[in-house]
């Protein structure tokens, strides 16, 4: 069995989706900020019949699951039988919403439709656009190849430390990775480091001063963190050397993580008067237990890659003479798996932490605003500025 064409689907406005090969994924497409009125969802329903290229099967189960929790609200059909594909999926899809409201679900579906109505040298024009900014990033190297789009931390001079900017370059880059035709997202580090971390001039070169420092870094920091909690496919880590601060949290997010025998890990919150961050206040204690995750968050304890093996945050060390080609064989390997059964695994396994996943990076990144503004924290990061310790 194929998909229907989209010559014949298109015509079929909401409940066109008769598709057959059809990934179940997250359909929160957006934020509830603005309310799309009913007139523009019906034009939007219009648009979607004059749409000149096929946007795919995935796409068109998100427009049929927003088309219905719209309409009529959460999921409210039973559950068809697992041989009938079509139904099946389309109801995983609706049923995946959950709880979104009416108004957040039309709204939602105005804005995939409208990034869909431009015409196919449009639209591909304005993804070439999306994807040269990222290229273009100073502080990260995006690129595709062998079914992998690979984010590459690329400030050698740095020790690939974390800018404002590199945190925007970085959610773009997973953006374009979850709808593009890679199969898995690997992350890396040029030179030495895999990463250190944020760059602390992010506090002290801010022209508002601190509090707007503190306000943006909140609300660049939860989006960062949801770009990763949320993405669809596999994402892999090839720690390449040192790691410190929140690119050791986020590896809690990572369905991978192999690392070179050179790598060690650092999270040095305290020293610096801050708290955890990207959900390691939940994924550490869960990962390695409760005394060694506080060896870490707490105390600063730096570890060894074996020693990060034997609690759980890495999958596999390599030999450094050998990591990166024993480690790219892998994954080219993993690239020529089926995409979609990936995906839908990865969601199956996945879908009943999200929500607390997406609560606990709230809770972190309120905490660490309030953290930043705190003497403590000023001074411990005046003093790191004026010292530049080794990490």
């Amino acid at each position: 069995m194929a998909a229907v064409t989209w010559s014949r689907a298109r015509c079929w406005c909401p409940s066109l989706l008769q598709v057959f090969r059809l990934p179940v994924a997250k359909l929160y497409l957006g934020r509830p900020t603005m309310r799309a009125s009913q007139q523009d969802f019906e034009n939007a329903m219009n648009q979607v019949k004059l749409l000149k290229k096929d946007p795919g099967n995935e796409v068109k189960l998100r427009l049929y699951a927003l088309y219905k929790q719209a309409t009529e609200g959460p999921c409210n059909m039973p559950k068809p039988g697992v041989f009938d594909f079509v139904n099946k999926a389309k109801w995983d899809a609706w049923n995946a919403l959950g709880s979104l409201p009416k108004e957040t679900a039309r709204q939602n579906y105005v804005d995939l439709v409208s990034s869909l109505s431009s015409s196919s040298e449009a639209s591909s024009q304005g993804k070439r656009g999306a994807d040269e900014k990222a290229q273009e990033s100073k502080g990260i190297l995006v690129t595709s190849e062998d079914g992998i789009t690979k984010i590459t931390f690329n400030r050698p001079t740095k020790k690939n430390a974390i800018t404002f900017q590199m945190y925007q370059d970085i959610i773009l880059a997973l953006k374009n990775a979850s709808t593009d035709n890679t199969v898995i997202a690997v992350f890396t580090g040029t030179g030495d480091y895999y990463c250190s971390g944020n760059d602390l001039t992010n506090f002290t070169s801010a022209t508002g001063g601190i509090e707007e420092a503190a306000s943006k870094g909140a609300v660049v920091l939860r989006e960062f963190v949801n770009s990763f909690i949320d993405f669809p496919k596999p994402l892999v880590a090839v720690v390449n050397g040192p790691a410190v601060g929140i690119s050791v949290t986020l590896l809690g997010l990572f369905d991978a993580v192999y690392a070179s025998d050179r790598a060690t890990f650092h999270t040095p919150f305290s020293h610096l008067g801050q708290s955890p961050e990207a959900c390691s206040s939940y994924t550490f204690p869960k990962m390695m237990g409760s005394a060694k995750a506080a060896e870490m968050l707490l105390f600063g304890k730096k570890l060894t890659a074996r020693e990060a093996w034997a609690q759980g945050l890495v999958t596999e060390v390599f030999p450094e003479s050998t990591f990166e080609t024993e480690v790219w064989t892998r994954l080219k390997t993993y690239a020529k798996l089926p995409p979609n059964a990936m995906r839908i695994s990865k969601e199956l396994i996945r879908k009943n932490e999200k929500e607390k996943l997406h609560a606990v990076n709230a809770e972190e990144c309120t905490t660490l605003q309030a953290q930043w503004l705190s003497e403590e924290c000023i001074n411990a990061i005046m003093s790191f500025v004026s010292r530049k310790p080794k990490l």
